[in-house]
């Protein structure tokens, strides 16, 4: 009988030609001889001046000359405010809207530096050094959640942020400029980038040419393919993944699990024990996104893509904050996201007598509501949030519905998988239950916002008929079955669960839409692919499925019944 397998942190994927290369010598090594411009582009949150010392260091050891031109020094005075999108209403103290500029709106006029003489290399480096028409180009990464958490402490000097060299380290200014302007850059340009390189080890960079990278990509967009999860700490966080799953919490807590959530996920290349790239997610579906997404999907999202499945782990933690996401139109027109954010929370793990709050009671009254939120912000006067939202028990197995616009919250004692549309920044806050941060100050609540998109209509019993659903059975098989615990007309995907007895195989087929899988209960499965791909998936881990799959089976593995929560979208 094949055995389970335990939770992989650090799931990694060997690349399709080639070899992650260590250190800066074999990158140096393979540059072409003859006078060059090399160009080495990516975000501004990576530490340029170790980059350039150490590139410079490894060409000079080869014996060539190099010279070194930093792009951020020919940036235009006040770049960084060209990228910012203007706030609607213009002071609004919360959000912004995601930006729309490009790199190339940072320069008045881009330098285009000519060759040096001799063998020499002249090397154009910092955010936008593409542009400057390199013979060469490499491309510098560092995964998002770096620079999310050292800003957040405080750590990372002035200048991170693109634009603004002499500015301290912003978190609002990270989400919605920084990424969007560098992500739509980064993608412009990977298709003819000649190496990546992977600055998470700054003195020994991991890297692999181009070529190599584009085949692993296209080998990675047809079969299961599994993201490097992580977790992040906020004041409501538990201790469920620090305990059960081996994550060393790094703020006391592990609240926030990124299981998959494209615009920051990365997929880990290379071998096991040996050197590795991270990879961004977001370039399968950019270089590859009919095999991933599906083309009725591809032509609705474009290269987004458009489910995300992460972790709410509130077990030993508190509840998180009374909040509700913008409605579709609101979404767009204020915030700039061409679709909004549904969610669902499916309850993995719950502690005797914990609850999720979720929708509103029958007698909900929006006028009271706002007045106790404002005496909560001003006075500190606690709120009475059971009189205007429904508290439901978090049975193990349940799936909540939370349409836009739905006020809700995973209450404490809860490991919560939130299956959800992948916008996730706008979070409209009600109310955080009087906690302080640890400099003492409370969370911003921007209830303006949320009560601009509360649905009113939908109350008291049509919450627990609609949002609170029970399974129904979709199709079967022998020792198997596909269950519907989650669909409503106005959310353009589903969530499914298989539920595979021991030893048993379920099939299943993309027909040509991506698929979502975690093992929410049971020690583990194994996919098996039409192309003889095997991957195997531990309890609590999370899988993509891309489009360009087609049929597949999901076999169990230990001696217990597995339970696999499932998504995918429904509506092109």
């Amino acid at each position: 009988m094949p055995v389970s397998r335990t939770y992989d942190p650090l799931p990694s994927y060997r690349p399709a030609a080639g070899e992650v290369a260590a250190g800066w010598s074999a990158p140096v090594a393979g540059l072409p001889l003859g006078p060059l411009v090399l160009a080495v582009d990516g975000p501004a949150a990576l530490d340029w001046a170790a980059l350039a010392e150490g590139l410079a260091a490894a060409v000079r050891a080869a014996g060539r000359d190099v010279d070194l031109l930093d792009v951020r020094d020919h940036y235009a005075t006040g770049a960084g405010e060209r990228l910012t999108a203007e706030p609607v209403p213009a002071d609004d103290p919360f959000f912004t809207p995601l930006s729309q500029a490009r790199v190339a709106d940072l320069f008045d006029a881009v330098p285009r530096p000519g060759r040096p003489a001799r063998d020499a290399v002249r090397v154009v480096y910092g955010p936008g050094a593409s542009l400057s028409e390199p013979d060469v180009l490499w491309y510098a990464d560092l995964p998002k959640r770096y620079a999310e958490a050292a800003v957040s402490k405080g750590e990372l000097p002035v200048g991170v942020n693109l634009g603004r060299p002499a500015r301290p380290g912003d978190l609002v200014r990270l989400f919605y400029t920084d990424w969007p302007v560098l992500d739509r850059h980064r993608d412009a340009i990977a298709g003819r980038v000649d190496r990546w390189i992977d600055t998470q080890h700054p003195a020994r960079p991991a890297s692999l040419d181009g070529a190599a990278l584009r085949a692993t990509l296209a080998h990675l967009a047809r079969g299961p393919v599994r993201t490097r999860p992580y977790f992040n700490s906020t004041p409501w966080g538990g201790q469920w993944a620090s305990s059960e799953l081996g994550f060393t919490p790094q703020g006391g807590n592990t609240a926030l699990g990124y299981e998959l959530i494209a615009p920051e996920a990365g997929v880990l290349v290379g071998e096991k024990d040996g050197a590795q790239v991270e990879i961004p997610f977001q370039l399968l579906c950019v270089e590859h996104p009919v095999e991933m997404l599906g083309d009725d999907v591809h032509r609705r999202f474009g290269t987004s893509f458009p489910i995300r499945f992460d972790y709410l782990d509130t077990m030993g933690g508190g509840n998180l904050s009374l909040h509700l996401h913008p409605r579709e139109r609101y979404m767009r027109e204020v915030f700039g996201w061409p679709y909004t954010q549904h969610e669902t929370y499916y309850v993995t793990a719950a502690e005797e007598g914990s609850r999720v709050l979720l929708g509103l009671t029958e007698h909900a009254d929006p006028a009271t509501m706002r007045r106790q939120v404002e005496e909560a912000i001003a006075d500190g006067t606690p709120m009475p949030v059971e009189d205007h939202v429904q508290s439901h028990p978090a049975a193990v197995g349940q799936l909540f519905m939370i349409p836009a616009g739905t006020p809700h919250a995973s209450g404490a004692g809860n490991l919560v998988l939130e299956v959800s549309a992948t916008p996730y920044l706008y979070s409209l806050r009600f109310y955080d239950w009087l906690r302080k941060d640890a400099a003492g100050a409370s969370r911003p609540l921007p209830y303006e916002h949320g009560f601009a998109n509360l649905d009113t209509a939908r109350r008291g019993e049509d919450v627990t008929k609609e949002l609170v659903q029970q399974p129904r059975t979709l199709r079967s098989g022998d020792g198997w079955r596909e269950e519907v615990v989650g669909a409503l007309p106005e959310m353009f995907y589903a969530v499914h669960r298989l539920v595979v007895a021991e030893g048993a195989a379920a099939p299943d087929d993309t027909a040509g839409r991506f698929h979502i899988l975690n093992v929410a209960a049971g020690e583990g499965a194994v996919i098996e692919t039409g192309d003889g791909r095997t991957h195997e998936l531990a309890f609590a881990e999370t899988l993509t499925i891309p489009a360009a799959v087609g049929p597949y089976r999901v076999r169990a593995l230990g001696g217990d019944e597995v339970r696999i929560v499932k998504a995918l979208v429904v509506e092109p």
